[in-house]
């Protein structure tokens, strides 16, 4: 028996060289792996509906959509802005006609109350046990319009304002005068002299404290009135621009398209051109004629009655101070040019002079005769006025001061208080004449704005859809 032998090494392997053995090297990397790139960051919708805008804006469809949108939005901006400033300049002519005017002519009543309750207690204290019941209830009256103008002013001012101040100082004011006038009748009715000098702080609280902190009052209620005339009769330039930048670019629109279409016109562009045009002949047209009515309003009302106030305050406080020469007989003096004179004579005289300017000018600014004929009235009663004062001045001044007083009062044939009663007539009519044309113009320049924002408002939504329908009508044509 055959045996095959054992070894422990490998069989030959017959057909194939043998692989040689590679020893391990040092010193050389490993292959590297391949790095995939990062991904691009997400964009945004926004930028993505950027892309997008501007490729449509590259297409004819996409350009008739933005001026479509442009056409749109710059007539509903010139509708809107014309309805805003419209409305403001509106409602600061009716505060003219309804707020500013008549509280401005309050002022001036709180003014011509005091300075006449001031004219009837002089008159009243000189008669004395002849003192006649229509001076008492002038002066109550008087006491009392004061009081109730002082009510309404203070309603209509601001809290804190100068004008709130002005008048809570007159209203403390007002019961201190009044106490020191009954003083003062009260002792010139038992025959004391002493009521002459209570008489005379009455005077003397009312000429530098309340007349001046009223005439405050009137001249910070004519600057309200100023305010809103200027606010009133502003142009509304924002507007104007607006109407005409609109009107300018649906004109190019129209251009445009007829280049390209040969089509002479767009029905719904011819709209918003139309509406466009109309609210903007309509606010030039309507503003012209409401700041006419605006200024004459001014001119011919309030320019009037700012002179016939000041005019009727100089009447009376000339009349004040020529009863007060006859109350104080000499205790009150001034030097005037070098030389010592009564100082209530001396207040007649510039206050008459103020006067005789004061209506010089009101008849230059009455524009009719049913203006001119009160102011001419009343010049003639200054001119009487004068030269029966320069009687009773020399009665006084020869020392018959009976005589005197009687020219002044009345008990005389001719006295001055007819002239002055007759000019306070005149000036009353000639202030309700120019109240008249005041309102009348300020109503005229008001209602040239009446309905102007609200129809501006609705023609602009109108030409807002005839553009945007016009250039609806021309995408249809690219489906």
């Amino acid at each position: 028996m055959t045996q095959t032998p054992r070894s422990s090494g490998a069989p030959p392997v017959t057909g194939a060289p043998p692989v040689p053995a590679v020893p391990p090297q040092q010193g050389r990397p490993a292959p590297a792996v391949p790095i995939e790139p990062p991904a691009p960051p997400r964009r945004t919708a926004f930028a993505e509906g950027a892309d997008r805008l501007r490729a449509a804006a590259t297409t004819e469809p996409g350009r008739l959509r933005a001026i479509g949108a442009l056409l749109a939005a710059l007539v509903v901006a010139f509708g809107a802005v014309t309805a805003w400033q419209l409305t403001d300049r509106a409602a600061a002519a009716d505060d003219v006609l309804t707020s500013s005017q008549p509280l401005s002519s309050d002022a001036a009543d709180i003014y011509r109350s005091l300075a006449d309750a001031n004219t009837a207690a002089t008159g009243g204290y000189l008669a004395g046990l002849q003192e006649k019941p229509a001076t008492r209830e002038r002066y109550e009256a008087d006491i009392r319009t004061a009081a109730s103008k002082l009510v309404t002013a203070a309603a209509n001012s601001d809290p804190g304002s100068e004008s709130a101040k002005i008048i809570a100082r007159l209203n403390d004011l007002l019961p201190v005068y009044k106490g020191l006038v009954e003083t003062a009748r009260a002792n010139n009715r038992q025959g004391y002299p002493v009521g002459g000098a209570y008489l005379r702080t009455a005077d003397d609280t009312m000429q530098r404290q309340m007349l001046p902190a009223a005439e405050r009052l009137y001249q910070n209620e004519n600057g309200r009135l100023r305010a809103d005339y200027a606010d009133a009769k502003s142009f509304p330039w924002l507007a104007a621009l607006l109407g005409l930048a609109a009107l300018a670019a649906l004109g190019w629109a129209q251009r445009r398209m007829y280049l390209r279409t040969n089509r002479v016109l767009n029905r719904g562009l011819v709209t918003a051109s139309a509406a466009t045009a109309v609210v903007l002949l309509w606010l030039v047209v309507g503003h012209t004629v409401a700041r006419a009515g605006l200024t004459s309003s001014y001119d011919h009302g309030v320019r009037s009655l700012d002179v016939l106030h000041d005019a009727r305050i100089a009447s009376l406080t000339a009349r004040s101070d020529e009863n007060l020469v006859l109350v104080s007989r000499g205790a009150e003096t001034k030097t005037v040019d070098g030389k010592v004179v009564d100082a209530f004579d001396a207040g007649y005289d510039k206050e008459i002079d103020r006067l005789a300017a004061a209506l010089a000018k009101a008849k230059q600014l009455a524009d009719d005769d049913a203006g001119r004929k009160p102011v001419a009235d009343a010049d003639t009663a200054v001119k009487q006025w004068r030269q029966r004062h320069a009687l009773a001045r020399a009665d006084n001044d020869s020392g018959n001061y009976q005589a005197a007083r009687d020219r002044v009062i009345g008990a005389s044939k001719d006295p001055t208080s007819v002239c002055f009663d007759s000019v306070d007539a005149a000036l009353k009519t000639a202030l309700a004449h120019e109240q008249d044309e005041f309102k009348r113009a300020a109503r005229d320049g008001r209602g040239a704005l009446t309905g102007l924002p609200a129809g501006a408002a609705l023609l602009a939504v109108l030409g807002a859809a005839g553009a945007v329908g016009g250039i609806g009508r021309r995408l249809s044509e690219y489906r």
